[in-house]
């Protein structure tokens, strides 16, 4: 999968977050880092998705943009 993330540098580290995914964020200080850390991220986040929604009827829906 891919995702798009923003990727701010500031005096003192990286942060990084992902517009899609909300309250999805890291931080490192390289930008190597960051980008490492927000892949955990997105994946600890989406484990956390999946079992949320392990009791429901879940389906797809393509999206055109």
């Amino acid at each position: 999968m891919r995702y798009k993330i923003a990727l701010q540098h500031t005096d003192e580290e990286f942060s990084v977050s992902v517009p899609g995914l909300p309250g999805c964020w890291s931080q490192g200080d390289t930008e190597e880092e960051a980008i490492r850390n927000i892949q955990d991220a997105i994946a600890g986040y989406l484990a956390v998705v999946d079992q949320l929604l392990e009791d429901a009827e879940v389906r797809e829906v393509d999206v055109a943009l």
